[in-house]
């Protein structure tokens, strides 16, 4: 019995053992295969991050401590794998899916791309899914309805296409779904209404078209709905919506709605976020939008809508920003919208409200920006805008408001940007009002102004970097303590009334871009101390009194564009010096008490013959000799005669010469092209598309009876292929295929290549040697924009062709710095870099290499200046940086070219006026202004459609960059001035 129950005992020892043995060993080999499975998808990745080093089989018994690794309880399977934003690239492994036992799969913010393993199916027990922020592709074909327990699908922001995927409705546990920022197309299908528990749906930010469907009104557990952004919807806003009981956040901006707010929306009492801007909506507020009384963010901006602010939105307890720019509202602003005690923003610029800004403004305490400009109110500035000391941001300009600016603001330390000029103000700058500590941008011009400015010595106000106190009434000396502006770039004082000497405390504005002090009664000598502000590229000293020499200290202002003197006392000689300032390309000393010779040398040699009239004592060699000598007329006579024989001889020599030195260079030039042709063998050819040619015929285009257009990054040469095809060699000058710089500009060259859009000059091919670079471009029968508009066939070209050109081209830039990968900035935007097909369709040409040529050190390629005179953004002279906005205010210069028919710069009437600046003074952007300048040339113009264009241009030729629209925007405004109706400048 007992040896019965010691066999027992033993038996069953021997089988737990054996079974924890055999545990183990699954275990082990369970964890192998895993380790395997990600080692496998790893090796898919073409840049692998540091973290994932620990990723290795060797390693498979701590595999859940491998970087973004979490298994279950049991340390058994991987049930979790986060590799987001760890800066991968490359694709991702299908093997991913062999990890049956996954419940979350997070890959986003990284590079991947290619198609995602659709096999994706297979992880039966997988809850979330986010692969958002890649560069995935292809359309989403998944067997959806086998992902049963899935509760996150997040596939934002990549490069998915096709229709939006049916499949996703049969996910029974879905509750968040973003296909945001993709390329889908077509229509919402109305089926997604059959997902009803989903509470977060963002289809934003794709190429839909269509109705938004009705159903979507059935999505009542909804608490997030993203629809909008460059979707471009029929019809107006589903009355359904207001179905959506649940929601706190409704963004609808930017897809091209019509018609009336619903006023069904008013059932939505849980808003928090209403977004509609940048529509084409229609009609009056519903006053049903007062029952909101959750709603802290409401935007109708940028649409059409009108009547008045409804008085039902005095029940908007919780609203902290308002925005109903751009509309054709009328009416007062209502006093309840100033009492609302929580307000932050509000904005209602671009309307035409009237009577006075409500005087309890401000009161509440919180306010953070406000502004109200481009209306017609009246009255006075309220004194408690800035009571509560958040105040930022304060804009008024273009009113008919008068009286003296609030006291007050000259103690409001949170004051960053003020614009209030074009209006009627009197009275003086309240005390400490510039010095204020955070202040960057004032704006005062156009008023009534009187006073001087008040001596603060003690104040360094070191962040304000724009003043403008323009046309205005303001005496008195200026203050020594403007030397302690260490940040200021534009200093504009014309117009006014002030006196005594220019203080040499002027030249401690080292950043100084712009100093304006013309138009007003300074004295004494121009002071040399203006030398040391070596960022200027703009001195205008005109109008004054001013005597004494022009300081020669001028010359080491190495990049000052325009300098004006004119109508002043000065005198002495020109300083030669001046001639050496290679920047300089317009300088007037007209009409002062100047003597002796004009230099006849450097920059004196292209200044206009006016920039010297009304200078008695001043004489042109050239043209008026100078008259030093008392020798007799028979002395002269002779002497001229001798110098006319020499002269003659001079000239016959010279002949010959240069007839003996085009010879020589024509034989070099042949003997060099048959050496290249001879090595054409040597020639690199990198093709981006399917060619039907080679480098031989490339090669054969680079003749001189073929060049179409020169540059200073280069030669363009028009050659036909041998298929018959036509293209454009762009030859690069100043870069040699050995130098430093080969590799960036071999991935440069790779980036561009690599684009594709209808509205970009495709670039075909690249041909390179040890000497020599070669793009190979798409050719454009009818020239470029600049060509065309400004020669004999601009008359040809008409008002809609202008309007299509200007949306084209917009669409072009738009795409370079919103949707490559990596963005492009062009920086060299102008009407000769719009190039026009056979249908005058615009394409954007020489983008992307303008940063390249500069980054090289070329000195050939690149001037001081990034991009050409006439289209440079104000903020490049003083920072010697891009962005962006920077190619929007070139754009902005392009669409004043279409609208006015003139060139950017040159014959305005006064010297170094340029068409941003003398559009501004013949417009004051004012509607008959804009009648004014439209190019006359043209037959009929639709009014509405000009006001549009014109509109968009001054956006985008705004001084500060911050106040530009960026190119995403541009594209839509345009896109609206060929809908009647939308906009309406006043």
């Amino acid at each position: 019995m007992a040896s019965s129950a010691m066999k027992f005992v033993f038996l069953s020892s021997l089988l737990v053992f054996l079974t924890c043995v055999h545990s183990v060993s699954f275990h082990n080999l369970s964890l192998r295969r895993q380790a395997s499975i990600l080692v496998s998808v790893k090796q898919s990745f073409e840049a692998s991050n540091p973290s994932l080093n620990s990723w290795n089989v060797s390693n498979y018994m701590f595999l859940c401590s491998w970087a973004g690794i979490h298994c279950d309880n049991m340390n058994i399977s991987v049930v979790s794998l986060d590799i987001s934003n760890y800066n991968l690239s490359g694709s991702l492994s299908p093997a991913i899916t062999e990890l049956r036992t996954l419940v979350n799969l997070s890959v986003s913010g990284n590079g991947f791309s290619g198609i995602f393993p659709p096999e994706i199916h297979k992880l039966a027990r997988l809850q979330y899914l986010n692969i958002s922020n890649n560069g995935f592709s292809g359309n989403l074909s998944w067997e959806f309805a086998q992902l049963k327990e899935l509760i996150l699908l997040d596939a934002y922001n990549n490069n998915f296409n096709g229709s939006l995927p049916l499949g996703v409705t049969q996910i029974p546990k879905l509750k968040r779904l973003d296909f945001g920022g993709n390329f889908f197309s077509g229509n919402i299908p109305p089926s997604y209404g059959n997902m009803v528990q989903l509470n977060y749906l963002s289809v934003a930010g794709n190429d839909l078209s269509g109705f938004i469907p009705s159903e979507l009104g059935n999505l009542t557990n909804l608490k997030q709905l993203f629809l909008g952004y460059y979707n471009e919807f029929k019809g107006g806003i589903p009355p359904e919506i207001g179905k959506l009981i649940n929601l706190f956040h409704l963004d609808l901006a930017n897809c091209g709605l019509e018609g009336p707010i619903p006023p069904e929306l008013g059932n939505l009492k849980q808003l928090d976020t209403l977004f509609l801007q940048t529509n084409q909506l229609s009609g009056s507020i519903p006053a049903q939008l007062g029952n909101l009384s959750s709603l802290r963010s409401l935007d109708l901006s940028n649409n059409a809508l009108t009547g008045d602010i409804p008085a039902e939105f005095s029940a908007l307890h919780e609203l902290t920003l308002l925005n109903l720019f751009i509309n054709k509202f009328h009416g007062e602003i209502p006093h309840a919208i100033a009492e609302l005690p929580k307000l932050e923003v509000l904005k209602l610029w671009h309307n035409n409200f009237t009577g006075a800004i409500p005087s309890k403004l401000g009161q509440n305490g919180k306010l953070i920006e406000l502004d109200l400009s481009s209306n017609k109110l009246t009255g006075v500035v309220p004194k408690s805008l800035c009571f509560g000391r958040r105040l930022k941001i304060l804009i008024l300009l273009n009113n008919f408001l008068f009286g003296p600016l609030p006291d007050d603001l000259g103690k409001c330390d949170t004051l960053v940007r003020v614009r209030m000029g074009q209006n009627y103000l009197t009275g003086s700058i309240p005390q400490g009002f510039l010095y204020l500590p955070e202040l960057s941008l004032v704006e005062l011009q156009n008023n009534y102004l009187t006073g001087q400015l008040l001596e603060e010595a003690s104040k360094v106000p070191s962040k304000l970097s724009q003043l403008n106190l323009s046309s205005n009434r303001l005496s008195g000396p200026l203050p020594t303590s403007i030397g302690n502006f260490s940040s200021l770039q534009n200093l504009l004082l014309s117009g006014n009334q002030f006196t005594g000497e220019i203080p040499s405390d002027i030249g401690r504005l080292v950043n100084v871009l712009k100093l304006d002090c013309s138009r007003n009664n300074f004295s004494g000598r121009i002071p040399p101390e203006v030398g040391n502000c070596l960022s200027l590229t703009y001195l205008d000293l005109s109008q004054n009194q001013l005597t004494g020499p022009i300081p020669v200290q001028i010359v080491q202002i190495h990049i000052l564009n325009y300098f004006n003197v004119s109508w002043n006392h000065l005198n002495q000689s020109l300083p030669k010096e001046l001639g050496s300032m290679k920047s300089l390309t317009s300088a007037d000393f007209s009409h002062n008490s100047f003597s002796g010779s004009i230099p006849q040398t450097g920059q004196y040699l292209f200044f206009n013959s006016t920039s010297f009239v009304g200078n008695p004592e001043l004489c042109d060699s050239s043209e008026k000799p100078c008259n030093y000598s008392s020798s007799s007329p028979s002395e002269d006579h002779n002497q001229n005669g001798t110098r006319s024989q020499v002269l003659g001889k001079f000239k016959l020599v010279f002949a010959l010469g240069l007839l003996l030195c085009s010879f020589v260079f024509a034989t070099l030039a042949i003997i060099k092209t048959r050496k290249v042709r001879k090595k054409s063998n040597s020639w690199k050819l990198t093709a981006f598309q399917k060619l039907e040619f080679g480098s031989e015929d490339i090669l054969e285009c680079i003749k001189e009876n073929n060049v179409i257009g020169r540059g200073g990054a280069g030669i363009v040469y028009r050659g036909t292929m041998s298929s018959g095809e036509q293209v454009a060699v762009k030859k690069l000058l100043g870069i040699n295929k050995g130098s430093s710089h080969d590799n960036g500009l071999s991935a440069e060259i790779q980036t561009l290549g690599k684009i594709r859009h209808r509205n970009i000059v495709r670039l075909l091919a690249f041909c390179s040697n040890k000497e020599t670079n070669l793009l190979v471009y798409e050719y454009m029968p009818n020239g470029s924009l600049g060509e065309v508009l400004h020669g004999k066939r601009g008359g040809y070209l008409k008002w809609e062709t202008r309007v299509n050109i200007a949306i084209e081209a917009a669409k072009g830039l738009c795409y370079l710095h919103h949707d490559c990968s990596p963005l492009i900035l062009h920086r060299d935007v102008k009407s000769n870099n719009i190039l026009l097909n056979s249908d005058f369709e615009a394409h954007v040409a020489d983008f992307g290499l303008a940063k390249f040529l500069q980054d090289t050190g070329t000195s050939e390629c690149m001037s001081a200046i990034a991009g050409s005179y006439g289209y440079i953004a104000p903020e490049y002279a003083y920072t010697l940086r891009v962005d962006e906005k920077s190619d929007v205010y070139s754009f902005g210069v392009v669409l004043l070219e279409l609208i006015t028919g003139r060139r950017p710069v040159g014959g305005f009437g006064e010297e170094g006026l340029d068409i941003v600046q003398w559009t501004k003074i013949q417009t004051n952007l004012l509607k008959e202004g804009v009648i004014k300048i439209l190019d006359k040339r043209l037959d009929s113009v639709p009014l509405d459609e000009a006001m549009q264009v014109f509109f968009v241009a001054v956006l985008c030729v705004q001084e500060q960059s911050v106040e530009r629209p960026t190119m995403r925007e541009v594209v839509q405004m345009l896109a609206q001035a060929k809908q009647p109706n939308t906009f309406h400048m006043q």
